[in-house]
């Protein structure tokens, strides 16, 4: 793993992290072509430091909004707080009970499989990112049909619509490719709560959700086989560092880029985009990949 690999991989993972695209399968489909192995140690390590740091960059991005929305009152703020426990609990509920299911049936011959070892096959990878392009396309035309509503009306989430959301969400932890923030902003979309207001919970959900997903991935990489030496993983920790800023910049720029799209009624291109994308792995399985 090098400077420029690390790069690469931080710029793709901030950019697709925090658009409605999947980072994780443009993450795996990066290191594949790349010629990295997603589940050593090192790369595991690497993922980590990546998503901690878009989630930093999502914090410092919606801190204002979220401090302007969510902390108006005590009120507001312990409604909030339970509707994001309760789309979060729907999430950990229905992935966790997916991610069984799948471990006891697709990963049934390996006795020690995880979910995990399902994240880097392509043919599972394009049917989910072709799931998530149609329905980022189907809310992109319901929206645009949809009359315009005022940009200052209240806070229109309800604890039945946080419950939908987290749902979606839930479905999303197990499949590389059904983009996170796209399913959860569609759903909200669909749900007609305003583009803003399905940005902004649904990004409030990640920050929720990503320290778990951390501590799960750091914990696979402890209980991994070494990584060698102490100066191999010195290097590595650095790198993974490096990796960390270079994606909190990218995350930044992407959510600058997500809003703009969003506020002049171009949410649809992003599952026009998915489904394109979904034919190239499709292709690239094909072929060996």
């Amino acid at each position: 793993m090098s400077f420029l690999d690390v790069i690469i991989l931080a710029i793709v993972q901030g950019f697709a992290e925090l658009l409605p695209v999947s980072s994780s399968a443009h993450v795996v489909v990066a290191e594949r072509l790349l010629a990295l192995d997603p589940s050593s140690p090192p790369m595991t390590l690497l993922l980590v430091m990546l998503h901690t740091g878009t989630m930093f960059a999502v914090i410092v991005y919606f801190w204002t909004r979220w401090r302007d929305t969510y902390f108006q009152s005590a009120r507001t703020l312990k409604s909030t707080a339970a509707q994001v426990i309760i789309a979060t609990v729907i999430t950990v509920t229905v992935g966790g009970a997916i991610i069984k299911i799948l471990e006891k049936t697709v990963l049934s011959a390996s006795p020690h499989a995880q979910i995990e070892d399902l994240f880097g096959r392509f043919d599972f990878i394009a049917p989910a990112l072709a799931a998530a392009g149609l329905l980022i396309l189907t809310a992109g035309i319901v929206e645009n049909r949809r009359s315009h509503r005022s940009t200052s009306e209240s806070f229109g989430l309800s604890a039945k619509r946080a419950g939908v959301i987290g749902f979606v969400q839930g479905l999303c932890l197990p499949f590389r490719g059904f983009s996170r923030s796209g399913a959860t902003i569609s759903t909200g979309m669909l749900l007609s709560l305003t583009r803003s207001q399905a940005e902004a919970f649904s990004f409030a959900l990640a920050v929720i959700l990503t320290p778990p997903v951390v501590f799960r991935e750091t914990m696979r990489l402890v209980r991994s086989e070494p990584i060698g030496g102490s100066s191999d993983l010195t290097a590595v920790l650095f790198l993974s560092t490096f990796g960390a800023v270079v994606a909190f910049g990218a995350g930044l720029l992407a959510l600058k880029w997500l809003s703009r799209w969003l506020e002049t009624g171009r949410w649809y291109i992003f599952g026009i985009y998915c489904l394109v994308a979904a034919t190239a792995v499709a292709g690239l399985h094909r072929i060996g990949y």
